[in-house]
């Protein structure tokens, strides 16, 4: 199993020295699901939502969300991400909406934790607008599904 890299020797936090790292392009998708009941996920689809678009609100919290992950995860490193995608599908079949972030760069370090506060962020928002009538929704399965580039290469979630 490998190391730790954000604890020194000492087992002290540290934010990972990336300054001899080779700059290469790297992306990584993650996916979160809200679940809800029916009659909420079609308020939400066919635009009846007092609040406005729902899907909207949260793909751009979502983009916003990856853009400000250094501030709200203390180790992570701020980048400088060339693309955020926030898709959001609703499942009418699973009475959810699945959410995939996906986001890249060129530069030393994953992008993990982007996508990751990206998906989490967007089903936050889905949440937070739909709260008033569905108390009950669930943020269900968020997971990193793949990341690509650096040393470690190419994952796939299974």
């Amino acid at each position: 199993m490998p190391e730790l890299t954000h604890l020194d020797a000492q087992g002290r936090a540290q934010m990972v020295d990336v300054t001899d790292k080779a700059v290469t392009e790297r992306e990584a998708t993650a996916e979160a699901r809200v679940k809800m009941l029916p009659e909420t996920l079609a308020m939400i689809t066919e635009g009846r939502h007092k609040k406005g678009d729902v899907l909207a609100v949260a793909r751009i919290a979502g983009i916003q969300a990856a853009k400000k992950t250094a501030d709200l995860i203390p180790l992570c490193h701020p980048l400088l991400l060339t693309s955020i995608k926030v898709h959001l599908e609703p499942d009418v079949a699973a009475s959810q909406i699945l959410i995939h972030a996906t986001c890249k760069l060129a530069g030393q370090t994953g992008v993990e934790m982007e996508a990751l506060t990206a998906a989490s962020v967007a089903a936050l928002t889905i949440y937070d607008m739909c709260k008033a009538v569905d108390k009950g929704m669930t943020i269900e399965g968020v997971r990193l599904l793949e990341k690509k580039g650096g040393k470690s290469g190419h994952w796939s979630a299974a």
